[in-house]
């Protein structure tokens, strides 16, 4: 029988050891393609409930354990406590994956750890310091929330992933059989399971968060669109079906390559990806544009529901660097839209220093723009200047969006 912690223990050593992301980790590792669910299940969960399993592990260990037999500890309380496997079962696998690891000499630990765990026995701090075990969520994270959205910040931080968000090009008739959620956009949905088949590469669908198309709906029909930090390239393709061109710029060589195979595979021929730095200024683009759509880096706090990993190293500093960029990037490619053009802001956090702030700051500086308000169908909140939405009523997603107007 197929030991299983075995195949999330090598996923979540690239994660904790290496600092692979998620994603990159599942799609790297070779896992057993018959249990590959319950391995994404448990990853997922895993990095969901982080710091809570930290705190257990911390509550009934005299000494902290070294970073291996701390992976197992986690797999295999979670296991426990949210799958409801039994105690036995899950202590004799990870004493054997122990052993298979060459690290045999930990089993008698984590044996009688795992035998005396009792979550009842768990003590629960108090105040913030309580909310960031229980919704295993960054301290700082807990107090901006705090601040900034009061009571409902438990709300945000308890919201959870929804499902699969699938945007489809054709042949959704052939899916909706399968249990799902709709969503307030055309051919998207979200489904409880969805695994990728031949029509994923043949370009009928494609995974795309309602977050994300809640962006690209606030983006007006145009001529020439510049898509400023685009890969993995998932707006540029839904723009381009109303746009006559997209260009595409992204940072990193290979995650233009990305772009470039998410075009072909969506047969969208109006894209051109660039390896671009969209924080410096080219003066040759200068009133190039009919729109410009900055989806610029930022803490991605919006987005754990799909990306647990994001809680895992983000620190409060990173907040001050990437304003640095935010602000770089919204005042480089401000200068590339026309006159009478628009220039689009977002990003897939929920701080108010990264999306207000940010627009404010831009303003007081550009009086040749101004806001325009814009409506969607996707649950948000109005905020001073755009829209922001909010994983507990957007099917997870935590967003911002403003449209600017540049004057003719």
């Amino acid at each position: 029988m197929t030991n299983p912690l075995a195949d999330p223990y090598l996923v979540l050593t690239k994660i904790y050891t290496d600092g692979t992301l998620l994603k990159q980790a599942l799609a790297e590792t070779p896992v057993e393609e018959l249990h590959r669910a319950r391995t994404v299940k448990i990853v997922y969960g895993v990095l969901e409930k982080d710091i809570y399993l930290t705190h257990c592990i911390r509550a009934f260990a005299p000494k902290a354990p070294k970073p291996a037999v701390r992976i197992v500890l986690k797999i295999a309380l979670y296991m426990m406590l949210f799958m409801g496997k039994a105690r036995y079962m899950v202590t004799d696998n990870a004493v054997a994956l122990l052993k298979r690891a060459g690290k045999g000499g930990m089993g008698g630990f984590v044996n009688a750890f795992l035998r005396r765990f009792d979550q009842n026995d768990v003590p629960m701090p108090e105040g913030d310091e309580g909310l960031s075990v229980r919704y295993s969520y960054p301290l700082f994270a807990v107090r901006l929330l705090k601040k900034q959205y009061g009571e409902r910040a438990e709300s945000i931080m308890a919201a959870e992933s929804r499902g699969v968000s699938v945007r489809f090009e054709k042949g959704e008739e052939n899916y909706l059989s399968r249990e799902h959620l709709d969503t307030p956009f055309p051919h998207t949905y979200i489904f409880k399971n969805f695994t990728r088949d031949e029509g994923f590469f043949a370009g009928d669908y494609t995974f795309q968060s309602v977050g994300s198309i809640a962006i690209c709906h606030g983006v007006e029909p145009c001529g020439e669109l510049l898509d400023a930090c685009a890969a993995p390239g998932g707006k540029s393709v839904l723009l381009a079906a109303k746009c006559a061109r997209v260009r595409a710029f992204e940072l990193h060589a290979h995650r233009v390559e990305l772009i470039r195979q998410y075009a072909a595979r969506m047969h969208r021929e109006n894209i051109t990806a660039e390896c671009r730095d969209a924080s410096v200024f080219d003066e040759t683009l200068q009133d190039a544009f009919d729109g410009v759509l900055c989806d610029v880096p930022c803490s991605g706090m919006g987005t754990v529901c799909e990306n647990p990993d994001v809680k895992l190293h983000r620190k409060e500093e990173d907040l001050l660097s990437l304003h640095k960029i935010q602000r770089a990037v919204l005042e480089t490619c401000s200068r590339y839209v026309k006159k009478g053009g628009a220039l689009y802001y977002s990003t897939c956090s929920v701080f108010a220093c990264e999306n207000d702030g940010v627009v404010e700051e831009f303003l007081s500086g550009h009086p040749e723009y101004t806001v325009e308000r814009t409506k969607n169908p996707l649950p948000h909140e109005e905020t001073a200047y755009g829209l922001q939405f909010l994983p507990d009523a957007a099917f997870g997603a935590g967003f911002y969006f403003c449209k600017l107007r540049r004057k003719k």
